[in-house]
């Protein structure tokens, strides 16, 4: 018999351009691998061996070599010294640990950047970033590409066939890479012309009839001034995502150049921050698979109660490994808090048991890899006060440490209780997608008409009530296949062109299940209003027309009622008139338009259509509505208080509680518990079998 997976495991390993793998670089019956990164530069060599065996004897089965050490790896202009890393990895290996090796072009060398400083990043105002800190030189910089291929060939040749070594991470958190400096220039004309092949094919997609923009030749286009009031919002709206394809671009020419070297068995990757405007992630079509970092616990997400600050807002993982997932034929997470940081806002303590809470949350994602930023914690530097598994003594674990020990113990024990567990059927019947484009995002913050709007926590409304009603969730683009999800959210889909809409509707009357909400349809897939009625190419999707929409004032917000009950909002809300026989779920009150339908619901085909016209202040409407829906196509549903979240993966069952409240789960008859209680207090874990 299969292992059973989670539904929303079940990927396609084609999507995004990630080509399917002959080479099964993490075999099932591992689940998942855990390592540190280490950096042997930091410490006395004397101390290395000592502190791979602790590494090895808390349970870690690889670690992180070489990420900021380019310095070290090539001290002087071609002359190349490996002789230190040959030792650690020689260390490494013997207590059985694997080394990730990494590329260090987020740090250049100091004779690079006196050299050239050319390489480093110029300011929309002119100034220019200086050698001291990371991620300083230009994506775009033709020297820095230069000397970053001849660095990473003399790595890759020395490691590529080195079977001690894993795999190979790109850069280190690779941003957008926004340059003003001449190569940036160039290199932005050329892309332009790529895309648009003609310059009247450009004035046309940009309206540069409007204010007298229009352009003769490519090599009259700057790069945008964005501070500049007034400047052609898709000359910015280009630039934007010339930023991002150079990320791309810069990590796909690292790969290729390593792929010359090295062993089909060692993969590719590269860690992202889960910035879901970032149209680069998922874009390097060299890599393998694609990995992200997440912090929980600095200052800036208050979590649930008073003291939810300890423990993080539970999306912040639950979104990054749903968003992650369905992009690369697996995910990895290349960093996860230890413990304290020192760059936040407010660097407070996680709660005892976060840091295990987060690792098991990581792991019900489906993640393969797990490493941790740092083993040892730094005693100087710009990150002095960061925690790491071991502390600033370099022998004493700390409590995060030993937070992760344990969980390596508790994977291990899953290792050996692989025969195949049952996953309810409920749970698979709820399979839900949200329809994202992160290209949305950036444009609707560059015209967002009201101060108000946050595209991120639009969607997160969506998104929790979707995890709060037990439901698995992909991310998906407009690209893959719909057939496989029985309801399918798409929030604030503002740019969408004719052939997606008809996509959508073929979904819908083969007997799939649509929710869209405010922003969506109003434009096409560049960017201009329709030459129409507002949004009217939707209009036989959603069976209604928007007249018109509308947005408040702070001070003023309104209500929508729906079944007796009222619910506020502020930002964003479409005034709908229903058609045909499309019936009004909920209606606004307090304005001109009061008994205006806001949210409609409509058969189509074998499917149905919801739209729900307003973007609610708390989300409680957004809940009220889904929660509606699942009830009348007898989708079973949960209804797991918020930050209580479940997911199945490789037939286990995960619960995980981010609330300030115990839980109880209700586990059926059969079930074999492995690790935990089913009361779930505050950053408690529960996981199970169902025999």
């Amino acid at each position: 018999m299969k292992k059973i997976l989670c539904s929303a495991l079940m990927l396609s390993l084609t999507l995004n351009g990630f080509a399917q793998k002959k080479e099964n670089y993490f075999p099932d019956s591992q689940l998942t691998t855990t390592g540190a990164y280490y950096y042997p530069e930091h410490w006395d060599e004397s101390q290395w061996e000592r502190d791979f065996k602790k590494m090895a004897a808390m349970g870690f089965e690889f670690t992180h070599f070489a990420e900021f050490a380019w310095a070290q790896l090539e001290p002087e202009e071609g002359k190349y010294d490996f002789a230190w890393l040959d030792r650690a990895v020689a260390l490494a290996a013997k207590y059985k640990l694997k080394v990730i090796m990494c590329t260090s072009t987020a740090t250049p060398p100091v004779w690079l950047t006196r050299k050239y400083p050319e390489i480093l990043k110029k300011h929309e105002d002119g100034t220019s970033d200086d050698h001291g800190s990371r991620q300083h030189a230009s994506f775009s910089s033709e020297v820095y590409r230069k000397y970053s291929v001849k660095m990473i060939a003399e790595l890759a040749k020395h490691y590529g066939k080195d079977n001690r070594i894993m795999g190979w991470q790109l850069d280190n958190e690779p941003a957008s890479n926004v340059d003003y400096g001449t190569d940036a220039q160039n290199r932005f004309r050329v892309w332009l012309k790529d895309k648009y092949k003609n310059i009247d094919a450009l004035n046309k997609a940009w309206g540069t009839n409007f204010w007298s923009v229009t352009y003769s030749s490519f090599d009259q286009i700057n790069l945008p001034q964005h501070a500049q009031w007034g400047m052609n919002l898709y000359h910015q709206l280009d630039h934007s995502r010339f930023c991002d394809n150079e990320t791309a671009d810069f990590l796909d020419m690292q790969a290729k150049v390593i792929r010359q070297y090295s062993t089909p068995k060692q993969w590719i990757t590269s860690n992202y921050i889960p910035n879901y405007e970032s149209r680069y992630i998922g874009n390097s079509k060299e890599l393998d698979y694609i990995t992200y970092t997440r912090y929980m616990v600095y200052g800036e997400h208050n979590g649930i109660g008073t003291k939810g600050y300890r423990v993080g807002d539970f999306s912040r993982i639950a979104m990054s490994n749903d968003y992650f997932r369905p992009l690369s034929p697996y995910y990895g997470v290349m960093e996860l808090q230890p413990g304290q940081v020192n760059w936040g806002s407010i660097n407070s303590q996680p709660l005892p048991g976060a840091v295990r809470l987060w690792l098991w949350h990581v792991f019900a994602g489906g993640s393969k890899l797990m490493c941790t930023y740092r083993f040892r914690a730094p005693i100087y530097g710009y990150e002095q006060y960061h925690a790491g598994i071991i502390g600033t003594d370099g022998v004493t674990p700390t409590s995060g440490g030993l937070e992760f020990e344990q969980y390596i113990k508790d994977i291990n024990l899953l290792r050996k209780k692989q025969s195949p567990g049952k996953v309810p059927a409920d749970y698979l019947k709820r399979k839900t997608a949200v329809l994202y484009d992160p290209d949305n995002t950036v444009a609707i913050r560059q015209n967002k008409q009201t101060t108000v709007w946050n595209t991120e926590a639009h969607v997160l409304k969506y998104y929790k009530t979707l995890k709060g009603l037990g439901a698995p969730v992909d991310f998906i683009r407009d690209s893959t296949d719909f057939k496989q999800y029985p309801v399918i959210v798409v929030p604030a889909y503002q740019q969408m062109s004719k052939a997606l809409i008809a996509k959508l509707t073929t979904y819908a009357k083969a007997g799939g299940h649509l929710v869209l909400s405010a922003r969506t349809g109003h434009q096409d897939e560049q960017g201009h209003l329709w030459e129409a009625r507002h949004a009217e190419p939707i209009y036989p999707l959603i069976g209604a027309e928007i007249e018109f929409y509308d947005l408040l004032k702070p001070h003023a917000p309104d209500n929508v009622k729906m079944e007796g009950q009222s619910y506020a909002w502020t930002s964003w809300g479409d005034v709908l008139k229903p058609t045909g026989s499309t019936k009004t779920w909920a209606t606004y009150a307090g304005d001109f338009y009061e008994g205006k339908p806001a949210v409609t619901f409509t058969n189509l085909g074998k499917g149905t259509v919801t739209y729900v016209g307003p973007d609610s202040n708390t989300g409680d409407l957004e809940q009220a509505v889904l929660t509606k829906l699942y009830k009348q196509l007898n989708i079973p549903v949960e209804n797991y208080p918020a930050g209580v979240t479940v997911e199945y993966r490789d037939g286990f069952g995960i619960a995980m509680n981010y609330s300030d409240k115990p839980y109880e789960m209700k586990l059926p008859a059969g079930t074999e518990i492995l690790v935990g209680k089913p009361t779930l207090n505050t950053a408690d874990v529960l996981v199970w079998k169902i025999k």
